[in-house]
């Protein structure tokens, strides 16, 4: 197991080679699976390829999340097409929503969906995510939402993500699950996690059938303000290494 001295530091995303973004990208399929927001083999998260303008990376159909390791991940194109060899289909539901936002969200280098309990529940309530605690409240405002289509195979959807994701980095997909879209992949693992932990809590709320106690919406503004001056990922993302190394570090292979 690396010391935590040996942990590579997060970098800005220029200076990531492939490989690197393979083994973050491996590694947040791990973390995904070890925090228990893994679905079977279904949801994905993609990254974006260095210095390609239209390739990313995404799990291998058929693989647990727990299973997936830095050369098992399939680099496809926006056209679908694996550009390495490779023995392992691509979900086309996975292809569809994250070539969406990688081919028009320029600054976007992460795609991460998930299905999780919580997560489809809020999903199914009208008035979504409500700003009910301090993690919830960093995305007052900054929630975006997609209606149901079906299952996301066809292409023409595409635009519709694009459109109602309207530039923000969450997205609730109704009567589906949840969406992140981060600049690097561990500001999109973090903003998830945040998420599905907000998700979590309004569940228990709802169920306790007391009575909410509501912040005003200028305290509310005022703490999803203080949260987009905080780094998204960039502080965790060292000890989440260390704690996938002393579990299996097999993820980077």
């Amino acid at each position: 197991m690396p010391t935590p001295a040996a942990v590579k530091p997060v970098e800005t995303q220029e200076e990531l080679t492939e490989r690197d973004v393979r083994v973050q990208l491996a590694a947040c399929y791990r973390l995904i699976a070890h925090f228990g927001m893994d679905d079977l083999v279904y949801t994905h998260i993609s990254a974006r390829v260095p210095g390609a303008e239209n390739q990313f990376l995404i799990n291998p159909y058929g693989l647990m999340f727990n299973e997936i390791t830095a050369s098992s991940l399939v680099k496809i194109d926006y056209d679908a097409n694996i550009v390495d060899e490779s023995p392992y289909e691509v979900n086309r539901a996975g292809f569809v929503i994250h070539s969406a936002i990688h081919m028009e969200r320029p600054n976007v280098n992460c795609v991460l969906h998930t299905h999780t309990r919580a997560g489809i529940t809020i999903s199914c309530l009208k008035e979504g995510l409500m700003p009910l605690n301090q993690m919830a409240l960093g995305f007052y405002g900054r929630v975006a939402y997609h209606d149901y289509e079906g299952v996301a195979t066809n292409l023409d959807e595409r635009e519709r993500l694009v459109r109602d994701l309207d530039g923000k980095s969450v997205m609730i997909l109704r009567n589906h699950g949840l969406l992140t879209a981060g600049r690097t992949v561990p500001e999109a693992f973090q903003l998830m996690y945040y998420l599905e932990q907000s998700c979590r809590i309004q569940v228990d709320v709802m169920a306790t059938g007391g009575t909410i106690n509501a912040v005003s919406e200028a305290t509310a503004d005022y703490t999803a303000r203080q949260f987009d001056q905080m780094p998204r990922g960039k502080r965790e993302w060292p000890a989440l290494l260390r704690l996938l190394d002393a579990k299996d570090p097999s993820y980077r292979h």
